[in-house]
């Protein structure tokens, strides 16, 4: 029911901005351990598939969630370059990239407050920049970064064609978009227009939903443990919904091909 009314509430743009930051707050809020670190799905890698370097024990614990990361990365290294986030949520992928990657500079930029406050007391020791900021008006000049990643985020926004112009105009010349995020079938024509037109170009679109779909049912045990433990009894069906358990109402979209997980790679013409 709660998840019902959610979805309808996001019809309108205005409210759609203002219940996701609202969710976003409460869950920072709510969850404040640093345990938690990522909020996507994950990805599961083919056997044809190149897997994250070997991890840490502390970071096993999220491999599937660092695989998206590591999936979208195959398409630009981020070593020596300057990385913005857009939607970075807990700081768990950008903490990943900065440690393992060694960009020149590490930004993340989320639209929730309480987000970013949480991110800045967990990743003290390192050195990444974060800061509240709207997808739509990003708040960095002209041809800022070499890199923008934006992963499970833009769903939650009013405009991506808004946002896509951001990512343009703070993109230096030759610099590389890489987006991992779902869509309803029905908006995938929607989507490859607000690409075609957003002035920058193609490297790359994939439909990964099955790599995603396999993470998820290797996640769910964990999900449901940490759930159980971390959020009261007449909300936890409402969160296992969130987190996409195996048979929540996300995973058997995401099974019948409803819903479809994508991952794309545009770049800004050079100049």
């Amino acid at each position: 029911m709660l998840s019902s009314t959610f979805a309808w509430l996001c019809r309108n743009a205005t409210m759609k901005k203002l219940l996701w930051r609202g969710l976003y707050q409460l869950l920072a809020m709510r969850n404040p351990g640093f345990d938690w670190q990522f909020m996507n799905y994950g990805y599961l890698p083919g056997l044809d598939e190149p897997a994250p370097t070997q991890l840490t024990p502390a970071d096993e614990f999220n491999r599937l969630q660092i695989g998206l990361y590591h999936h979208l990365l195959q398409s630009a290294s981020p070593h020596g370059k300057s990385i913005l986030e857009v939607g970075c949520g807990r700081g768990g992928g950008l903490s990943y990239i900065h440690r393992y990657h060694q960009p020149a500079e590490t930004v993340g930029v989320d639209f929730s407050a309480k987000v970013i406050q949480l991110c800045r007391r967990k990743y003290t020791g390192q050195k990444i920049q974060f800061q509240p900021g709207d997808a739509e008006a990003l708040p960095f000049d002209n041809n800022r970064f070499d890199c923008i990643i934006n992963v499970e985020s833009s769903h939650c926004y009013p405009s991506m064609e808004k946002f896509l112009a951001e990512a343009a105009r703070v993109l230096k010349p030759g610099g590389h978009f890489l987006c991992a995020d779902f869509r309803d079938a029905t908006q995938l024509p929607l989507l490859h227009q607000q690409v075609a037109t957003s002035g920058l170009k193609q490297l790359s679109f994939r439909d990964i939903t099955p790599r995603v779909l396999a993470a998820m049912d290797a996640d769910t045990a964990t999900k449901l443990e940490h759930i159980r433990r971390s959020i009261p009894a007449p909300f936890r069906s409402s969160f296992s919904e969130f987190a996409g358990v195996t048979g929540s109402k996300i995973h058997n979209a995401f099974k019948t091909r409803e819903t479809r997980y994508l991952s794309f790679t545009l770049q800004k013409p050079s100049q």
